[in-house]
This record gives C-alpha cells, sequence and structure tokens, in this order.
C-alpha cells in the first residue's frame, strides 16, 4: 500500500551546490500539433478556466498536478503529482496507465493526506483519466481539465517531470521499480533547494505550509511501505 505523509525537514543549511543538478539541458519543446486528438474524449469534466483563484494563484497546498511518465512500448507509467504552491511531489508506482489502475494508485496516494491538503487536481485530457468522477468521489477533490494539447497550464509538473527523468530514463521499462525505490526518488528531488521556493526544498514550503504538526502527522518519510 501507498502511504503519503511528509519528508522529514533537511537538517543543517541547504547547499546550493545542489542547485545544479536541477537544469534538464534540454531544448524548447516546440507547440505540439492540433490536429484530431486519437485518444478520444473524457465526459463530464471541468475546464481549468472554471478553477478557483486559490489554486490558480497557488496560494494555498493542497492544489495539484498530476501526469503519467510512461515507460517502454507504453508498457509501464509511473504516476506523478505536484502541488501547485510548494512543489512537493510524490510518486506513484502503478499496474497500468489504464483507468482502473490509476484511480486506484492516485486514490491511495492522495487518502493518505489530510482532507486540507486534497482540495484541487489539474489534469490534461488523458483516457487514463476516465475514471476522474470516481477518483474526485473517493478523494474529495475538485478535479479540472487543461485544454486540448496545452501542456503549459500543467507547468509545474511537466517540468517536474522533466527532471524525474534523470532517474526515470525514456525508453526503459518502468514497471522494474518498487515503490520504495520512487519514493527514494522523491525524497531526493523534494529536498533540493529551489530557486523558485527562495532557494527553500519543497518538504520545507510543503511542511510549513500545511502546518503538518497542527494537522497530527509526524514529518517522516513520506510515501513508504
Amino acid at each position: 500500500a501507498i502511504h503519503a505523509a511528509i519528508y522529514a525537514m533537511p537538517g543543517g543549511e541547504l547547499r546550493r551546490e545542489l542547485v545544479g543538478l536541477l537544469r534538464q539541458g534540454r531544448c524548447a519543446r516546440r507547440r505540439r500539433s492540433r490536429g484530431t486528438d486519437r485518444r478520444g474524449s473524457l465526459q463530464g469534466t471541468l475546464s481549468i478556466h472554471a478553477r478557483p483563484a486559490q489554486a490558480n494563484e497557488r496560494l494555498l497546498p493542497g492544489h495539484w498536478e498530476g501526469d503519467l511518465i510512461v515507460g517502454k512500448a507504453n508498457a509501464s507509467s509511473v504516476g506523478t503529482l505536484v502541488c501547485r504552491k510548494s512543489l512537493f511531489t510524490m510518486m506513484v508506482k502503478l499496474g497500468s496507465s489504464k483507468a482502473a489502475d490509476v484511480l486506484d494508485g492516485f486514490t491511495r496516494a492522495f487518502c493518505a493526506l489530510p482532507q486540507e491538503l486534497r482540495q484541487t487536481l489539474t489534469y490534461d485530457q488523458g483516457k487514463e483519466m476516465a475514471l476522474h468522477k470516481s477518483l474526485a468521489d473517493n478523494t474529495g477533490m475538485t478535479i479540472y481539465f487543461c485544454d486540448p494539447h496545452s501542456p503549459w497550464q500543467r507547468g509545474l509538473n511537466e517540468n517536474t517531470n522533466g527532471l524525474l527523468r534523470q532517474y526515470l530514463p525514456k525508453g526503459t521499462d518502468l514497471g522494474v521499480y518498487s515503490q520504495r525505490e520512487l519514493d527514494e526518488m522523491a525524497w531526493e528531488l523534494n529536498t533540493r533547494p529551489r530557486k523558485s521556493l527562495g532557494w527553500r526544498s519543497a518538504a520545507e514550503v510543503f511542511y510549513d505550509d500545511a502546518s503538518m504538526a497542527k494537522a497530527g502527522l509526524i514529518p517522516t518519510v513520506a510515501l513508504g511501505l
């Protein structure tokens, strides 16, 4: 089972040398074609344009962006969930990219958090979210969907996926990684200093903003088995 808690606050001075690890060394992406979407359309979705101001402006924790990192031949995948305010990232081992497996994995990841940290999720139009209404029912979250062919509307998650590719290279089988190994990858990312956070780590910001102590959670290693 997946248990999501909060990472321990990193001790000592944050080392700015780690910032160099954030460089992805990739070129700017070209605008995607607006041809026919062959994935099919989701039903009963809420548009990102209806998302509340506190989510748009990253005012509070509990508002997330989600996506999948897909492995070799689209045969394996890992779910990625990024808090919009703190950049705190959860990585979720999935049985497949099918809607039922995504529903199960995301439900378990989110439901281990208190309700105050389960407000909204922003996702693209991928068919893996075909059961989005069930996910909303399971978690109490409101789920918003980006416009077609608009990955920049989930820019934080897109950038995070690029960083995670140093651990999950393209063209590899992602099914070989255990949840514990994914936890360790997330730990390393979440404890790096981030320029956009004033050189604090995502774990620090998430812990402080969410008032985990008041929520009754112990700040230990997150997402362990």
